[in-house]
């Protein structure tokens, strides 16, 4: 379907998911407001086909804004024959074109030891159909994927526990906003591993056990389900790249400034090039690209202005440069802090 994988299997299910997670925790909570509720009950399977009924909408609309500006849509695997032709798979359809944008997008890449079988080692994909919850989940990756996918299940009961090889959860926020998140996740019950890895894993019929390594300290956790959110590969293989000679960079497009490969008339947008993986970026990056390609002269982007949210609880949000970073950078910059409890909606919110 069209829309590629935030629509279908990233961003919109997992929010409208969230969603359902948060209604869930406010009605546990509803005593605080004052309000009564007995006998909470929640059914996951109703949730995922919520989630799908959201992005079935979403891609009709798609679909729909095709047609009115008169798109042509083509169903098929495409791959180059030569610069300027596509070879449509299976009829083998030719499509001729002056200037070409690869837009495959990427996947959840496996992780050494840990193969994806998609029943037992899984990645986001398979978690947003999943309509029956595990009783232990590890979660391999403390980013937005990992950190979201935490939120919601805890949520809903199921023991949850991460695994991220760097010191912090969310290693691309500022340290302190990471610390907090892990503060909140320890209240909500969300157990996590930091500076950690899987070392060695048992996958069998009535559970997956996981060695993890920490320095010098393994230890052991026992579970029904592991979640891949630990990096992506790029959709590249089947594209055709060697024929035209495309360079690649760990299987990403390599592209410049203005979104061109080293190939004249073919650029790369999106997660395909490996920067910034959020569907705003590869957006304005298609914009970028359409107009540069229709004579204009429009300015390359700066990624450091582009906004960055996990939509776990607490949420997280950031915007250009942080502290360290800006340090780091050696720009010379000051950081403060508001305290979230003397800001009268958390206040009022009590969430904090």
């Amino acid at each position: 379907t069209l829309g590629g994988v935030c629509l279908n299997w990233g961003c919109i299910p997992s929010k409208a998911l969230l969603k359902n997670a948060e209604v869930l925790e406010l009605f546990r909570r509803a005593e605080a407001f004052g309000i009564s509720v007995e006998n909470v009950q929640a059914d996951f399977g109703k949730a995922i086909d919520r989630s799908r009924r959201v992005v079935d909408t979403l891609t009709k609309g798609v679909a729909a804004l095709l047609r009115k500006n008169k798109v042509q849509h083509i169903k098929g695997q495409a791959s180059f024959s030569d610069a300027n032709t596509l070879e449509i798979a299976p009829d083998g359809r030719k499509i001729t074109a002056s200037n070409i944008i690869i837009a495959t997008g990427a996947r959840a890449r496996s992780i050494p030891g840990l193969e994806i079988d998609k029943k037992q080692v899984i990645t986001s994909r398979e978690a947003l159909e999943m309509r029956k919850l595990p009783n232990r989940v590890v979660i391999v990756g403390g980013g937005a994927t990992g950190a979201e996918f935490a939120y919601l299940w805890n949520a809903y009961g199921v023991e949850v526990t991460i695994v991220e090889l760097l010191p912090h959860l969310l290693p691309n926020e500022d340290e302190e906003i990471s610390r907090f998140l892990e503060r909140s996740f320890t209240r909500q019950g969300i157990n996590f591993h930091t500076s950690a890895k899987v070392s060695k894993a048992s996958v069998k019929k009535k559970g997956i056990s996981l060695e993890i390594q920490r320095g010098e300290e393994a230890s052991t956790l026992e579970c029904d389900l592991v979640l891949i959110a630990a990096g992506v590969q790029a959709n590249t293989e089947e594209i055709g790249s060697s024929k035209i000679a495309l360079d690649l960079d760990r299987g990403f497009v390599k592209v410049n400034s203005e979104m061109a490969t080293n190939v004249p008339g073919v650029y790369a947008i999106g997660d395909v090039t490996g920067i910034m993986l959020l569907a705003h970026v590869g957006m304005a990056q298609g914009v970028m690209t359409a107009e540069r390609i229709a004579g204009l002269d429009t300015p390359p982007l700066d990624y450091q202005f582009m906004p960055r949210a996990t939509y776990c609880h607490p949420q997280v949000a950031s915007f250009g440069l942080y502290g360290a970073a800006g340090q780091r950078a050696r720009i010379r910059c000051k950081s403060w802090q508001v305290p979230l409890p003397g800001q009268r909606q958390s206040t009022s919110h009590r969430r904090c």
